[in-house]
């Protein structure tokens, strides 16, 4: 399991909107697809080596999955020139909504979007990014009918296509059993080495955020295994400082915080900057792209 030392060289990965309701909470929230993608190149220019893509409608915001909004996005990011690793959400298509609390089904035809592994699978495959993301386990959102659902089944079968595709999973944990998940995966030679983990923290109902948890969670990683970490509002950027101590890489952005400090909204190039500060200021170097492929062993498909 992982020794914990300090993290000297780190890799920054920025989300850059992610498919909560934060539109209307902050207008610099990126929505359309130019939008998101110049969102992921200032944060590219900024010191992000990885830039973590969710697509939205661009007419209403709300979270979509269409490949044909993907496709233009990375078409964008692409033409630019300014080089990035692009890291693909996989979670959109696990959404159940139940209906009120004494009548839980029918299920609720807002916000429940079930479908399966290979239609989940259809704009990574596609457009071939070198990651796309793996949410490793179920878990309750908020405080309604919510269920964000991955069944081992579902995600035997996802890990299975990406392994297949050449694709590097970042697997996302939310809670200790997923972590236990995650490695079980890895024992049914379904990911291949090296195995790159997100810990997302402090999300209402998964591994809340303290030190504690935070090390029960780092201390099982398999030391072998490169991971980064991330909490969620205020506590975003304290916890750059956290996954560095704990010998991981950082991913700040708009999908978990929407703020710079109290009552100033960031761009997500501010947010990197600020983790570029924060990193270089413990002593770290941040690396690029290019060397976060050699490490991971990622295959870039674009010119």
């Amino acid at each position: 399991m992982t020794n914990l030392q300090p993290s000297r060289e780190v890799f920054i990965t920025c989300a850059v909107t992610g498919s909560g309701d934060t539109t209307g909470k902050s207008d610099k929230v990126p929505i359309t697809p130019q939008q998101i993608a110049d969102s992921c190149i200032e944060a590219a220019q900024a010191g992000a080596a990885i830039v973590h893509i969710h697509v939205r409608n661009p007419k209403t915001g709300v979270p979509a999955r269409d490949p044909k909004l993907y496709a233009e996005v990375v078409s964008i990011i692409r033409e630019s020139k300014v080089d990035m690793v692009l890291n693909l959400t996989a979670g959109m298509g696990g959404d159940l909504v139940f209906g009120s609390a004494e009548k839980p089904l029918p299920l609720s035809n807002e916000g429940t979007d079930m479908v399966g592994a290979t239609e989940r699978l259809d704009h990574v495959r596609q457009i071939l990014p070198e990651i796309c993301t793996i949410d490793c386990g179920t878990m309750n959102f908020g405080e309604g009918g919510y269920v964000m659902t991955n069944t081992p089944a579902v995600l035997k079968e996802m890990a299975r296509q990406v392994q297949e595709l050449g694709v590097r999973p970042e697997i996302e944990v939310f809670d200790t059993g997923h972590l236990q998940l995650a490695i079980w995966l890895k024992e049914q030679g379904l990911i291949d080495n090296p195995v790159m983990i997100q810990l997302c923290m402090g999300i209402p109902w998964g591994a809340p955020d303290d030190l504690n948890t935070f090390l029960a969670m780092t201390s099982n990683i398999p030391k072998d295994w490169t991971f980064s970490a991330f909490s969620i509002g205020r506590n975003q950027l304290p916890y750059v400082a956290m996954a560095i101590l704990a010998g991981g890489n950082i991913r700040v952005g708009l999908e978990d915080n929407l703020y710079l400090k109290r009552g100033v909204f960031a761009t997500n190039a501010d947010l990197v900057k600020k983790a570029v500060q924060t990193a270089e200021g413990m002593g770290c170097t941040i690396i690029g792209p290019d060397q976060v492929r050699d490490n991971m062993k990622l295959e870039k498909r674009w010119g």
